[in-house]
């Protein structure tokens, strides 16, 4: 089964100062580069007096676009570096960019590298984190009546599973659409059958998607 990389649920910054200057890390979810390269633009454009705002960023369900930039410290201490944290963490789509305010004292290359990435790696610590699945569609229907019935129902069969529950769908019937893992399905199936001594059937949709699934 493939292994997806996971990415984060917010956005989150943080500060800390490395001698006397101050590096602001900034960590975002994102679903394209271009959508990385407007995150990016957005922090120079705020932090326009800083001195640097080096940036990496992977996407894609594999994590297979990277980019990152030392905007203007020495090759190789800034963007990279950030760049493997997010790689080190097996994350993806989100963009990491760190600005900083120099404070008059030099670190050299090595101080650089370990600044850059201590920022991100500090930033991640504080953010939620989300798993990604590729997990199936199935319809559960029932009568409005026993809505509110099968929504618990099926709410608390998702606890401690790789499961998510769509909105219900009202219409003639009310329509839960759930996506779960492929080996799970025969204990749905279960589930639902003995609640309702068999009347109401899971369909599976034939619809695969990758999901984000909240890390318990």
């Amino acid at each position: 089964m493939t292994r997806y990389p996971a990415t984060i649920a917010h956005a989150v910054e943080h500060e800390t100062v490395i001698k006397k200057s101050r590096f602001i890390a900034f960590v975002a979810p994102v679903a394209s580069p271009e959508e990385a390269d407007a995150v990016i633009a957005a922090v120079k454009k705020r932090t326009w007096d800083a001195r640097h705002n080096c940036s990496a960023h992977v996407t894609g369900s594999l994590g297979e676009r990277a980019r990152s930039s030392d905007d203007g410290e020495p090759s190789g201490t800034a963007g990279v570096p950030m760049l493997e944290v997010l790689r080190r963490r097996e994350l993806t789509d989100l963009v990491a960019v760190v600005t900083r305010y120099f404070g008059g004292v030099k670190l050299g290359a090595g101080g650089l590298v370990r600044a850059y990435s201590s920022a991100v790696s500090e930033a991640l610590d504080l953010a939620v984190l989300v798993d990604r699945r590729m997990l199936t569609g199935v319809e559960v229907a029932v009568m409005h009546a026993d809505a509110g019935r099968f929504e618990n129902l099926l709410r608390e069969w998702m606890q401690g599973r790789d499961a998510v529950l769509d909105d219900p769908v009202y219409a003639s019937r009310a329509t839960f659409t759930l996506w779960v893992a492929p080996d799970e399905l025969d204990a749905l199936r279960a589930e639902v059958a003995a609640a309702s001594a068999g009347a109401v059937p899971v369909h599976p949709t034939g619809v695969e998607r990758l999901i984000d699934v909240p890390r318990s």
